[in-house]
């Protein structure tokens, strides 16, 4: 995708752009100056993906519970409007906020991160991300080695965030999930897996972070070779993932509606398996990362 198209994108979102230097100069306690629009937070009924493993998102982004038996582990806040979505959904499930123990992150930006701050108040719970993702979320997502950091959206920032070492293996309850760092699209991109299961089967779950390459205005990929090459070895961490079901920050990415339209209950788990999708989804990243340095050569 062209960096031109990218305040464009914004503006169709209903998306406000506070660039990091207007950020720098709000006073103390000023709500972030970033308004969301409907596409991405739309509504979306919860439902169960399979086994302990829920959606509780709206329908343009990622947002899933996973019952570990002593405590729900959250994926993503997404928008700041999207906690209260998110809260309403968790409670529609049976649940309730305060069950929820930890919250885990994607990546720091406001389309992720937004909610996390109001969601980690409600419910008391821990908030993990990687090393790099912590200080970005800390930061409010102001954290100038993003390669969009000129075009970062304010959030709220979230205190007392836990890092997690890349391949660390947290035990929460009877789930064991682990931490796989995939930098790229943000310096502290993480993806997690874990196991679901059901009637004694289990699958492999994917949550893949984010591998486009998108950057700022000025910013080039091509100008930071151990970026790239870093880049280069998320992508390949991800295709060889153990991935039954792959689930991305926006379902879109992963063609996850699509899936999701092709079943007849939430019991019916045939069109959601696909021991390829991480191959899939990591040799998409690839095409679009040579297609973006191959832009920036040509300019």
């Amino acid at each position: 995708m062209s960096l031109r198209v990218l305040p464009a994108l914004a503006v169709a979102f209903g998306l406000i752009l506070a660039p990091a230097a207007a950020r720098a100069a709000e006073p103390a306690g000023k709500q972030p100056q970033a308004i969301y629009g409907q596409p991405w937070n739309t509504p979306q009924k919860p439902f169960r993906i399979y086994g302990n493993t829920w959606y509780v998102g709206p329908h343009g982004l990622s947002a899933l519970i996973v019952d570990t038996g002593h405590g729900l582990a959250l994926f993503d806040g997404d928008l700041p409007a999207s906690a209260a979505l998110i809260e309403a959904n968790i409670r529609t499930l049976g649940f309730r906020v305060r069950d929820v123990k930890w919250i885990f992150n994607s990546h720091a930006h406001a389309d992720h991160a937004g909610g996390i701050a109001a969601l980690q108040r409600d419910s008391g719970a821990q908030v993990l991300a990687s090393v790099q993702g912590a200080r970005a979320l800390e930061l409010g997502g102001a954290d100038p080695s993003d390669p969009q950091y000129s075009l970062a959206l304010a959030y709220p920032a979230v205190g007392h965030v836990r890092p997690v070492r890349d391949g660390e293996t947290l035990q929460l309850g009877d789930v064991a999930i682990i931490a796989h760092y995939t930098p790229g699209h943000t310096p502290g991109s993480t993806s997690w897996t874990w196991d679901s299961c059901s009637e004694g089967h289990c699958l492999h779950m994917v949550y893949a972070d984010s591998l486009t390459a998108l950057g700022s205005s000025g910013f080039r990929y091509s100008d930071h070779p151990q970026r790239v090459k870093a880049f280069r070895q998320s992508i390949a961490t991800v295709a060889a993932l153990p991935c039954d079901i792959l689930l991305t920050p926006h379902p879109d990415a992963s063609g996850f509606w699509q899936k999701v339209a092709r079943r007849t209950s939430d019991a019916d788990n045939a069109p959601l398996v696909d021991a390829g999708a991480c191959r899939a989804y990591a040799a998409v990243a690839a095409e679009k990362l040579d297609a973006t340095l191959a832009e920036e050569r040509a300019k």
